[in-house]
This record gives structure tokens, C-alpha cells and sequence, in this order.
């Protein structure tokens, strides 16, 4: 019987560790230092404030100012990157690049950065066998699923509305791939200084 239990128990272990191998949890972060010039609103539709703050965070230059770049590293796993594209950001890039260039910052088109939602782009790590199946966002308890998405390879986009990504309440990131699924957590701090 002792043998029956023993065997029983190391199964049990065996179950619970290729569980644990099937997901992973980290958390959220953003580059350290200073990210100018300075905003706590969260990711949003375009407005007059947002617009001439992506601007300013455009005209910056540089290799890769914080602004721009924050979610370079923001979900650091083994398997997936991210890269956000929302209206700040579509503005702010395309500022950047001409001031990188040396050439004038231009006025970007407000009304393009109107029809902008949030794409989350993600991308295989290098050496990864664990490829993108699906992305939804945990908020209050509730699973979001995005307006649109496309997977293709290993590569997926993922379009959401704005009120999933509010600075109210922390939301999680589930990025679900073939062999594992890894959840991102998003704490109110972070989501308040994505733009």
C-alpha cells in the first residue's frame, strides 16, 4: 500500500510540475529613468492634451527615447515580445523618425491618429518553440477578447478598444501559444504611464 501512495504522490508531483512548465506568470515592467515628457493618463483615444504630448515626446530624438520605446521590455519572457502601437505612440514615432533624420518635426495627422485603436504586435524570442495562438486581456475578473486579430506563423496582432487598458483597475495579459501560456500582470502604476 506505502508503494501504491508513493507512486500515487509522485504522479501527483509529476502532474503539477508539467502544469507549472505549461505557464508562466511574470510582471509588467517599464524602462527605468525618466520618461518626458511626463504622462499618468494611460493608453487612450487621441485628444488635444495627448496629441501635442506625443509631439513633444517625438521631438526628443535620439536612439530610443523612453516615451516612445516604453514597452520595449514591458512583458520580458522567453517566448514572446510585445510591441504596442496606440495613437500616442503613432504620432510620436512619426515625429521621431523625422527629428532622427534631422529633418523638421512634421504635424501628424490628427485625424489618422483618431482612427487608431491599440495593436498589440507579438513576436516569437529568438529560439523560441512556443509560437502565438491567441491573446485575450483579465480585467475584473472578466476575459477580453480583442475587436480583431491575426496569427500568422508565429507572429500575431491584436486589436482592442481603449476602456480594457484604463488605469483603474490592474489587468493581466494572456498570451497563449502552442506549448504554454504566459500571463503578463499590468499593475495600475504601469498602465497609468503607458500612453
Amino acid at each position: 500500500m506505502t508503494r501504491v501512495r508513493a507512486l500515487g504522490l509522485a504522479t501527483a508531483i509529476s502532474s503539477l510540475l508539467a502544469a507549472a512548465s505549461a505557464a508562466a506568470q511574470i510582471k509588467a515592467t517599464v524602462p527605468a529613468g525618466p520618461m518626458n515628457p511626463p504622462w499618468d493618463k494611460g493608453i487612450q483615444a487621441i485628444s488635444r492634451e495627448s496629441y501635442w504630448n506625443a509631439v513633444e515626446c517625438g521631438k526628443q530624438g535620439g536612439a530610443r527615447p523612453l516615451c516612445v520605446f516604453y514597452d520595449a521590455d514591458l512583458c520580458r519572457n522567453e517566448d514572446f515580445t510585445l510591441a504596442l502601437f496606440t495613437p500616442y505612440k503613432q504620432v510620436a514615432y512619426s515625429v521621431w523618425q523625422e527629428v532622427s533624420a534631422h529633418r523638421p518635426a512634421p504635424t501628424p495627422s490628427y485625424a489618422d491618429a483618431q482612427k487608431t485603436r491599440v495593436t498589440i504586435g507579438v513576436n516569437p524570442v529568438a529560439g523560441s518553440k512556443n509560437p502565438i495562438t491567441a491573446l485575450t486581456i483579465k480585467r475584473g475578473g472578466k476575459t477580453i477578447a480583442p475587436a480583431t486579430q491575426s496569427v500568422d506563423g508565429a507572429v500575431g496582432r491584436f486589436i482592442f478598444d481603449f476602456a480594457p487598458f484604463a488605469p483603474t483597475e490592474p489587468i493581466a495579459l494572456e498570451l497563449k501559444g502552442k506549448t504554454r501560456t504566459v500571463t503578463c500582470d499590468l499593475p495600475v502604476s504601469v498602465l497609468k504611464i503607458l500612453r
